[in-house]
């Protein structure tokens, strides 16, 4: 998820975690430092941008790790505030702080590795968007509402409403996505699309309007479906692969990671003299975040040097009023 909410996250549960044993911004305060903490891996350069983009969300976003870390850090906060005769109620605040980070991550679609070191496995629900207003201000207000009132009379109960609130939407996106699935697989097979693999994910901002990606072959197709559409059934645009530039990339480390991390979500394109990879589950037609060039291509392919980051982003004044009426129901063609 995006920082503030991990720092909104982080802030809530300190507070709720510590109670009235301190003052409510001293909780907040070490909350969100341990919630956006895990974050900083995007300091870290790996050496090309692809392993940037496979290896954040890696260690630091580790609940093994982050409980090995959460004791000495949990210890010096209480030394710091005098306050050692709590340090193991320090110790849960912190803990939960760092570990419900990942966990919010892993509620994405981007992937993260809450299983490191003993796997590599990048885990994503993608129910929820990577910013999502509905999920974040009810802890914003719960812990604002904490902090203005010092901890006294409902401040406390605030900010758990806080977090009930935002939990019970993660549910909720869950269950929505499920619904999805199911009339986005009935509808691909009604139009004769035999996918190997369907991805279900909310667009922008929201979790009434989803996106759907499926592979089949040599081809993968894209659909949107509102919730408040007034029919169960999905069209889909289809898309060409590049599965016939595979054979001349596979080796290429880049192609490699980005085909795993990616979970077969990938598409490899001729762009001039470039072979290009783009993650296909972050954006959609034409505009993705992720998307590399990794080779020139004359009579072959030949690996570049360094992968080059060519992702671009959807035209936000076009993008935006579409979103808005697709997602209230309106049946209209996504902007290309």
């Amino acid at each position: 998820m995006d920082s503030l909410s991990q720092i909104a996250l982080g802030a809530a549960v300190g507070v709720a975690a510590m109670g009235r044993r301190t003052a409510v911004w001293k909780a907040a305060l070490w909350g969100a430092v341990a919630g956006t903490l895990p974050d900083l891996d995007v300091l870290i350069d790996h050496g090309d941008p692809i392993r940037n983009m496979v290896l954040h969300r890696a260690e630091t976003h580790a609940p093994f790790w982050l409980t090995l870390f959460s004791l000495p850090m949990a210890l010096a906060v209480a030394r710091l505030h005098a306050d050692l005769a709590q340090w193991r109620r320090w110790w849960l605040a912190i803990w939960l702080a760092l570990v419900t980070h990942p966990l919010l991550d892993a509620m994405t679609v981007y992937g993260t590795q809450l299983a490191l070191p003993f796997s590599n496995h990048p885990f994503g629900v993608g129910s929820v968007f990577i910013i999502d207003p509905l999920y974040t201000l009810p802890l914003l207000a719960g812990t604002g509402w904490a902090l203005a009132r010092r901890g006294l009379g409902r401040g406390l109960a605030a900010n758990a409403a806080g977090l009930l609130l935002s939990t019970a939407y993660l549910g909720w996106g869950v269950v929505a996505q499920q619904q999805v699935e199911r009339i986005a697989r009935a509808s691909l097979a009604a139009q004769g699309i035999a996918a190997e693999r369907v991805l279900v994910t909310p667009a922008p901002f929201n979790t009434l309007l989803w996106r759907v990606v499926a592979v089949a072959g040599d081809a993968y197709h894209e659909g949107f479906h509102s919730l408040l559409d007034a029919q169960p059934r999905m069209p889909f645009d289809r898309f060409d692969r590049g599965a016939a530039l595979m054979p001349e990339v596979r080796g290429i480390d880049g192609v490699q990671r980005i085909a795993a991390f990616s979970k077969g979500f990938y598409r490899l394109r001729q762009v001039g003299a470039r072979v290009v990879i783009t993650d296909l589950r972050m954006g959609q037609e034409p505009a993705y975040v992720f998307s590399f060039a990794v080779a020139d291509r004359h009579s072959a392919a030949v690996p570049l040097a360094m992968p080059e980051p060519i992702g671009a982003r959807i035209d936000i004044a076009r993008g935006l009023p579409w979103l808005w009426r697709r997602m209230l129901g309106e049946p209209l063609p996504p902007p290309r």
